[in-house]
């Protein structure tokens, strides 16, 4: 049976290391490559280990299946063109990988039979051979038509991938608790820093004394759940911990000031379901979470 083929629309790191992953493993021939240059194009093939590069959607061969891994803002206008071009053929399948958009966005210009989909594998491509080495156990939420389902399952499987179904119109807030828990751990590890270097520390030493605390954190989230994994003065009911910590945060900037408490509100919760600190002092937590100085404070 003749090895079916990929067309890839705007190659960047997601696009590449996928691509790359394929070929290796046999899964797709690698048809033409579209960049916005040829340079980037030609610069992708290399990166991936075959295809060819192209100038424009017209000029692209044929292809059992075409990713469109361009920015999120540049699906809907690649479809448009992908469809205006004539390109191509009943039973192809066209596919993005935003974690945001659903796979109508390609259907509202792709219309049967050509079969559309979305795949979003969960992970960070901020280096393309790195990810490509360590990809495989990556989850990939995949909604989309069954006739496209059933070709790239099987294909994303066979790189190590685990695929799980979504409903389409829960794209968005899945794609918001993956901002959460990785963009936004990224932004929580530097308001940490900041702290740091505003109590003295230099910022290497910092990131070296945070490093462990991080990583055994992170552990005894996956090991105990995140309330058994909560420690700290919100975990003990510190009240007063906690308002002399709000209290310097707010001179030092209010933003992180804002963060702490809100996340504070979030830990409170998790404090009241492990049941280490007492109700009362839980509720004098609540208060001064919630912008309320507690009684004598």
């Amino acid at each position: 049976m003749a090895i079916k083929t990929l067309n890839i629309i705007g190659a960047g790191r997601a696009g590449c290391t996928l691509a790359a992953l394929w070929r290796r493993r046999g899964v797709y021939a690698i048809g033409s490559v579209l960049n916005r240059s040829r340079a980037s194009a030609q610069a992708a093939v290399a990166l991936i280990g075959a295809g060819e590069a192209c100038d424009e959607i017209p000029a692209m061969g044929a292809a059992h299946a075409w990713l469109i891994a361009t920015p999120d803002g540049q699906i809907a206008g690649s479809a448009a063109r992908l469809a205006a071009s004539g390109v191509t053929r009943a039973g192809d399948v066209v596919f993005h990988l935003s974690g945001a958009l659903a796979s109508g966005i390609l259907r509202e210009h792709l219309p049967p039979p050509v079969a559309v989909a979305s795949v979003h594998p969960l992970k960070s491509f901020a280096d393309a051979r790195a990810a490509a080495e360590s990809f495989t156990g990556t989850w990939c939420a995949a909604e989309g038509d069954d006739g496209a389902l059933a070709l790239l399952t099987p294909a994303f499987e066979a790189i190590g991938a685990r695929v799980t179904r979504i409903a389409p119109q829960n794209k968005t807030l899945y794609h918001t608790a993956s901002v959460i828990v990785c963009n936004y751990l990224t932004a929580l590890m530097e308001a940490g820093l900041r702290c740091y270097e505003q109590a003295g520390l230099s910022r290497d030493t910092a990131a070296s004394m945070m490093e462990p605390l991080v990583r055994e954190t992170v552990d005894n989230v996956f090991k105990l759940g995140t309330a058994k994994a909560l420690t700290g003065p919100i975990a003990r009911g510190d009240h007063a911990v906690v308002a002399r910590q709000l209290e310097v945060l707010r001179t030092f900037d209010p933003r992180i000031a804002e963060l702490y408490r809100a996340l504070g509100v979030i830990a409170a919760q998790l404090a009241k379901t492990q049941g280490g600190a007492g109700a009362g002092a839980l509720e004098t937590l609540q208060k001064l979470l919630d912008g309320n100085k507690p009684a004598g404070a």
